[in-house]
């Protein structure tokens, strides 16, 4: 009589649930906008209408590829298709937030220097713990609470 083991076959199903799942880098990648003007594409190629432009730094979540194409997500949602060699690693957050306060130092009590309007973009350039060292696109340097922006 021939015994049959159920481990090859767990592991077997293991390893194709576990290839079948996005990657966590993958879900997780963000980009920013690159070059001074950006259009926002309806598909990947320059033949798609473009539906609005965004400028330098923006911030956006990669949601899937084709070619040197990314489908891409914003703070509100909206989706539309960028070309990568157009983007950067570079890490910026917006505001989400009808006003976010620009600080001094990180926490409510410290001075603020600037006051970012919903959509302003931000350069991320430290943080620590929930307070993020920011640079305005008006070259303002501050700390800004992470829970008033989008990006990373």
């Amino acid at each position: 009589m021939v015994r049959f083991s159920r481990l090859p076959a767990l592991l077997l199903a293991f390893a194709l649930s576990w290839m079948a799942l996005p990657s966590a880098s993958a879900a997780q990648q963000m980009v920013s906008v690159a070059v001074k003007t950006l259009n926002m594409r309806t598909g990947p190629g320059p033949r798609h209408e473009t539906h609005w432009t965004v400028s330098k730094g923006y911030p956006f979540k990669v949601i899937g590829r084709k070619g040197d194409w990314l489908h891409v997500s914003d703070f509100e949602g909206d989706k539309a298709w960028v070309f990568r060699p157009m983007t950067s690693k570079t890490p910026h957050r917006v505001v989400k937030a009808r006003v976010a306060n620009l600080r001094r130092a990180p926490g409510t009590r410290s001075p603020i220097v600037k006051k970012a309007g919903y959509g302003d973009v931000l350069r991320t350039l430290e943080q620590h713990g929930d307070w993020l060292k920011v640079r305005h696109e008006s070259g303002t340097t501050g700390w800004v609470s992470k829970r008033l922006t989008w990006g990373w």
